[in-house]
């Protein structure tokens, strides 16, 4: 997506990326604006992965009881990466905040991210599907219990902050606990148990990114976005059209992570919800807007 003005214009952006694959190496034939673009944007969200990671690493090192701390250790960073922690950092930045105020914020979320997928991929002899094969490095009570003991680590790393800006990181806490609760990530996880365990006979097609795609991925990716947003002082409306930037992006990661179950309608599905997370940033502009704004070319391309 070239984007040569300062003004972020996401319907005629969304457009463009309808009418041809932004994977298909004809994309780039209009020179190296659009390159240098998907360089820059790749080379932001790496600076933003990083230091999320190098704040893990700081705030959960291999320490007395290591029979606690090296499993933990071991499952938050085995879990795969999702954007949802470096959409906090970049929300902040797009609403005027410096990405240090989101940094715990973002490693909390990825804390919740690997209690959630350490739970969900525990080796189950009932489980409905089978799961790819994954490896593990501990038996599945200690990795139960750990999985447990990762989520309120998390929110002691968001307590930690809330002598800087006490109404903010309050707010967040409570943003995350809906987001990862039962009304968010446990839920989605829970209907999908149901969906497979009737052998997809109880949610297809809308019912399924309604039910699973949103309540999982989206939730959790609507929350980084919003909880970015609070933290770097965004207006309510700005915090919404974030938060719901993040719930449509997160979606989209969600049906490309059930692509196997439903192939049907895929690319019109992701389309249209890269159109509406596109037309809540039309009213932002600058350099941290179009990065952000990557992350739907980035899904598109996973199609």
């Amino acid at each position: 997506m070239a984007r040569a003005l300062s003004h972020f214009n996401a319907k005629s952006s969304f457009s463009s990326l309808s009418k041809q694959n932004p994977c298909h190496p004809k994309s780039f034939s209009c020179g190296p604006v659009m390159v240098t673009m998907a360089h820059n944007s790749q080379s932001y969200w790496a600076s933003i992965e990083a230091e999320i990671e190098a704040h893990l690493k700081q705030a959960i090192p291999v320490r007395p009881p290591v029979e606690v701390f090296e499993p933990m250790h071991h499952l938050v960073f085995a879990a795969p990466r999702t954007k949802a922690p470096a959409l906090c950092v970049a929300s902040c930045e797009l609403v005027g905040g410096d990405r240090t105020l989101a940094l715990a914020t973002a490693s909390a979320l990825h804390l919740m991210h690997s209690a959630a997928y350490t739970h969900e991929n525990l080796p189950l002899t009932d489980r409905p599907r089978a799961r790819p094969a994954i490896r593990h490095a501990y038996n599945p009570n200690i990795e139960l219990l750990t999985g447990d003991g990762i989520v309120p680590f998390g929110f002691e790393l968001l307590a930690r902050t809330v002598q800087n800006n006490s109404d903010r990181v309050l707010r967040v806490i409570i943003e995350m606990a809906h987001a990862v609760g039962s009304q968010g990530v446990v839920e989605g996880q829970y209907n999908e148990f149901l969906a497979f365990q009737s052998n997809g006979e109880e949610l297809h097609d809308e019912k399924w990114l309604e039910h699973v795609c949103k309540k999982k991925e989206g939730e959790l990716h609507a929350c980084g976005a919003a909880c970015g947003a609070i933290l770097g002082g965004g207006s309510e409306e700005e915090i919404e059209k974030l938060r719901k930037y993040g719930l449509y992006v997160g979606m989209i990661e969600g049906i490309l992570n059930g692509m196997g179950r439903n192939e049907k309608g895929l690319l019109e599905m992701v389309e249209k919800l890269g159109a509406l997370a596109l037309k809540e940033l039309e009213s932002f502009s600058g350099t941290k807007a179009e990065a952000i704004s990557s992350l739907v070319e980035a899904n598109l391309c996973n199609v």
